[in-house]
């Protein structure tokens, strides 16, 4: 029974991947199906509603940071710091080491905003222009351009996958921060050793889109615009609260809005609802977006995956599932299960939010450590998604930048990170090799 419960959500998944509908439909039937498992099951309507609230509960705190993400997406645009990030970095490129700096640029602008989709719709977009401009080969620099955004994705401080991984695993962000830089050295060194030699071939000169004229007419470029972002990185550095670092970025932003920017409150209000819309259409291109309703989706799905966790726990379904993980665990270790969890997660879900829940849901019972399992997840699930073609986690910034597919081939960090991991933990000729000590959190 319950083999035919768990087809029966994979084909409602694959269905709505297939034909392009929203996930959320094939969620929402999910648990239908799971609630009627635990009625067959002999549990009454109540109790299985009980276990579901227990669920979402338990990703309460999440919840709140997801608004206070959608809030600062937006009050970020309204106050001119993306513009003023993506202006000063765009001035860095040369052609000597292109592909080496979209990496790199890409990587700073997600550290700083922390969203991948955000990144690949402004610097992103910005690097693939020039790189066109250059006549360089748009594989490649979708490639960096992907490897870039994730890296941010992954281990900012206000990464929605990174606060998810923090709740779901009850651990210190800042100390999962700590252990992603850790776990991800070597792969990052090797990233940019490939993307410098893949520089190389560039020749010509670079032709920067027509960005500084678009950005003076609508906003006022000055220094105390990066104020916001500022305090991320500074109380970030404090290990502040994230919830009231993320507070702190708002109110600075608030008032650099309409200081500096000029922006009237109710301009203000109604874009940290709904987000950013400039009514220009160039500048829609690169910035329109953010808001607590652009959060909305990613709330829902979070919310509902979580009703699954408490239905799973309470009825049992998935312990013939654990049991073979658990198997697979001890047969290899403890990341190696949970590395190939993420890789069948990611593909049944395409989505990283529910990639990363599944693989919590059916691994943590294979990992003692909190700070392991949250390194663990971090190393996979949240990048694998990104390496499955159908995966709206790769499909949409490659759609966003107009690059192939097939620049997954070029997104190096990506599969390097997860790659390293796992060869890390291999025993070789019987004799394990280092493993990383992982922070805990005092």
């Amino acid at each position: 029974m319950e083999i035919i419960a768990l087809l029966l959500f994979v084909s409602s998944l694959s269905i709505c991947v297939i034909f392009n509908i929203s996930i959320l439909y094939a969620l929402f039937i999910g648990y239908v199906i799971f609630f009627g498992y635990g009625i067959l099951k002999g549990h009454s309507s109540r109790k299985l509603l009980k276990l579901s609230i227990s669920g979402v509960k338990t990703v309460k705190n999440i919840l709140i940071i997801f608004l206070l993400i959608g809030m600062i997406t937006a009050i970020w645009r309204v106050a001119g710091t993306i513009p003023i990030i993506i202006y000063y970095a765009s001035k860095l490129i040369i052609p000597s080491a292109f592909i080496l700096i979209v990496f790199l640029l890409n990587c700073g602008v997600s550290l700083l905003i922390g969203t991948a989709f955000g990144t690949s719709a402004t610097i992103g977009v910005i690097s693939m222009t020039m790189g066109i401009s250059m006549n360089i080969d748009p594989l490649y620099v979708g490639g960096a351009i992907l490897s870039g955004i994730y890296f941010g994705d992954r281990c900012s401080p206000m990464s929605g996958s990174a606060n998810l991984i923090s709740g779901l695993t009850d651990t210190s962000i800042f100390t999962n921060i700590k252990n992603m830089f850790r776990t991800s050295t070597v792969p990052f060194i090797i990233t940019c050793v490939l993307y410098g030699l893949l520089g190389l071939s560039v020749r010509g000169e670079v032709a920067v889109p027509d960005i500084e004229n678009l950005f003076f007419e609508n906003f006022n470029i000055h220094w105390v615009a990066i104020l916001p972002a500022l305090a991320i990185l500074l109380l970030s550095l404090l290990k502040v609260d994230v919830k009231l670092t993320m507070v702190v970025s708002i109110l600075f932003g608030f008032i650099v809005s309409v200081v500096l920017q000029n922006r009237t409150i109710d301009e203000i209000l109604k874009a940290l609802i709904y987000g950013f819309n400039s009514q220009n259409s160039q500048l829609d291109a690169m910035l329109n977006g953010g808001g607590v309703m652009s959060m909305v989706k990613v709330m829902a799905i979070v919310s509902i995956s979580s009703s699954y966790s408490g239905l799973f726990d309470g009825t049992g379904l998935l312990e013939s599932l654990k049991n073979i993980i658990e198997k697979c665990s001890r047969k290899i270790n403890p990341y190696g299960s949970t590395f190939l969890t993420a890789i069948f997660s990611s593909m049944i879900s395409c989505n990283q939010t529910l990639a990363i829940m599944l693989t919590h849901q059916l691994c943590k019972d294979t990992v003692e450590n909190d700070n392991e399992m949250a390194i663990y997840l971090e190393d996979t699930a949240v990048l694998i998604p990104a390496l499955v073609p159908w995966s709206i986690a790769v499909v949409v910034p490659l759609s966003t930048i107009s690059a192939p597919i097939t620049s997954l081939l070029f997104s190096f960090f990506i599969y390097l990170v997860p790659l390293w991991s796992f060869l890390s933990k291999l025993d070789f000729g019987g004799k394990k090799r280092k493993t990383y000590k992982y922070s805990v959190a005092n």
